[in-house]
């Protein structure tokens, strides 16, 4: 019963811009949806999508192939930069490729940007999967005549193929959510407009119905990459294909592999500094303003990170614990915030929060609730993982020797469950410090934290007084992606 109540708090964001659609009426929604308007920046907002998860399961499959088969003497130090742009939010991304090419703007500009920061998705996944599979029916088909590649998608593609989709899964949802890159770019989609609708009207009717419109896309992807996944058999086989030496295609096969970190992160970080060191800039730096985003950044991402956790515990033991239809539906519904656009949630929890709870309108604790919704997937997913790591005979034998089972599972389950938990919580601050559109519609009145302040000077093309705040926001998003590497790296000695 408490982990159903725990993943109906993800459900409410959906259910109330549902609800708040029909009340516009039919004929609303019909005249809305049939705008020419609308048609151009859902079909901006599909060509985007798709372009992008198109370029990035090619590159990303290209670079988790050379990771895996190809041998270099820094092989570790490779997969480490591969995984960078990662780190760089995507309006980070775009405002440090402004730095360079103020004019740059448009569908192709976002397309490349986007493409760079995404690629990792594909990359680490697909890499994974290459090293555990078969090399057997690859080898039976080179045995058979048939030359490298076709070898490769006949006989090895078949195997990594779910990890394939299930990162293009991952750059299309993000691609469908995106609003600081497209906007600093100049490319309207849905997030843009329903950002715009939100901001230029009395009635937002329009704004939430153009938000139901993008969580309609994002459920087609979710549902298609289910089915693709059931669709998918293993293959038996044990032995692995072995890496071979770079030899004179070395340069090439790097050169391929620093492409997204070069474009993802050292071109904006660059930029970055070179505005950031300049001595305009420097006097310039509001010490105090700049303090108190720093302190507004860290504080909702730990408040983030801890409710999001207790909210993700029940669920996460559930699922590790038990099987069967119920629980799949418990999990899923909690992991419906993998599926809900930034804005979608910030937006419907806006109309919540009036009607509903009017009185924590404009306060930390809907922001928090709204960075739970998004990201308890992460911490669902970490903790379960955890716990399912952890004997049940661990617990009964616990329980034989005098324990309740609450005192059984915090002191035994929890424990050993504990790298798992950390890693989720982790997870949920560096996400909750980089969210831009539910932190710029759900922030108390006076708060800022330092991507709205970010935003809010790019938003204006101030640059230079944009680099501290992005600076600060490289700096302080590195703290936990630096312990989650160390207790990873602890859980892996373990």
């Amino acid at each position: 019963m408490l982990a159903a109540l725990c993943a109906a708090t993800a459900a409410i964001p959906l259910v109330y811009l549902v609800v708040r659609t029909t009340e516009a009426g039919l004929t609303e929604l019909l005249a809305t949806l049939v705008r020419p308007r609308v048609l151009q920046l859902t079909v901006n907002t599909v060509l985007l999508a798709g372009a992008v998860t198109l370029s990035c399961l090619v590159l990303g499959t290209i670079c988790a192939w050379i990771l895996t088969r190809i041998r270099f003497s820094f092989q570790r130090m490779l997969l480490l930069v591969s995984a960078l742009p990662l780190a760089v939010p995507s309006y980070l991304a775009a405002y440090g490729w402004l730095v360079w090419f103020p004019q740059l703007h448009g569908f192709w500009a976002s397309w490349f940007v986007m493409t760079m920061v995404c690629t990792p998705y594909v990359t680490l996944p697909v890499a994974a999967a290459l090293r555990g599979a078969s090399a057997d029916l690859e080898s039976v088909a080179r045995t058979l005549g048939r030359g490298p590649l076709r070898a490769f998608v006949a006989a090895t593609w078949p195997q990594i193929r779910p990890a394939a989709i299930a990162g293009a899964l991952l750059v299309c949802l993000y691609s469908l959510s995106d609003f600081g890159l497209v906007s600093m770019l100049r490319f309207q989609t849905l997030t843009w407009g329903i950002n715009a609708a939100y901001g230029a009207s009395f009635d937002r009717n329009q704004a939430a119905l153009l938000a139901l419109v993008l969580v309609v896309l994002a459920l087609v992807v979710v549902a298609g990459e289910r089915r693709s996944r059931r669709q998918v058999s293993s293959v038996p086989g044990r032995s692995t294909m072995p890496a071979r030496p770079a030899g004179k295609y070395g340069v090439v096969y790097v050169a391929v592999l620093l492409a997204a970190p070069l474009a993802g992160v050292v071109v904006p970080v660059v930029g970055l500094l070179s505005r950031l060191l300049e001595a305009e800039t420097l006097r310039a730096i509001d010490v105090p303003r700049l303090i108190e985003a720093i302190g507004a950044t860290l504080g909702l991402a730990l408040a983030a990170a801890v409710v999001a956790v207790l909210v993700a515990l029940p669920i996460a033991a559930l699922a590790a614990r038990y099987r069967g239809r119920l629980v799949a539906v418990i999990e899923a519904v909690g992991f419906l915030g993998h599926a809900l656009p930034g804005i979608v949630v910030g937006l419907s929890l806006v109309f919540f929060a009036l009607a509903a709870v009017p009185m924590f309108y404009q306060t930390s604790v809907v922001l928090v609730f709204a960075y739970v919704v998004l990201f308890m997937p992460r911490a669902i997913g970490s903790v379960r993982s955890g716990i399912a790591a952890v004997p049940t005979s661990l617990g009964d034998v616990s329980r034989m020797l005098g324990l309740s089972p609450f005192q059984a599972w915090w002191r035994v389950t929890a424990r050993l469950a504990l790298p798992g938990i950390a890693i989720g919580a982790l997870l949920v601050a560096i996400s909750a410090m980089k969210e831009l559109p539910a932190t710029l519609l759900l922030r108390p009145t006076g708060v800022s934290t330092l991507a709205t302040e970010l935003w809010s000077r790019t938003a204006l093309f101030e640059f230079g007084a944009a680099a501290p705040y992005a600076a600060a926001l490289v700096l302080v998003a590195m703290v936990p992606a630096v312990l989650l590497s160390g207790i990873r790296g602890t859980a892996r000695e373990n």
